[in-house]
């Protein structure tokens, strides 16, 4: 998910930690895509609830602060 994507969703009404879930969820099953190989077994980590929710936040802030300007 994209920064677009989080905007338009947050502005539809979606709450930051309805996002947070949904970008966690699609992060994590793109992690376990390129873990599916051998060579790759290892690589990327998982992120936690928290960790998507601090992605969410930062990505709302931004858009919020650069359309006061």
């Amino acid at each position: 998910m994209n920064e677009k994507e989080i905007i338009q969703k947050w502005t539809s009404g979606l709450s930051k930690e309805m996002l947070a879930k949904i970008y966690k969820r699609q992060y994590n099953q793109g992690i376990k895509i390129i873990r599916s190989t051998v060579r790759h077994r290892h690589s990327g980590r998982f992120i936690t609830d928290y960790e998507a929710l601090a992605k969410v936040e930062q990505v709302i802030y931004r858009y919020v602060k650069g359309e006061k300007k």
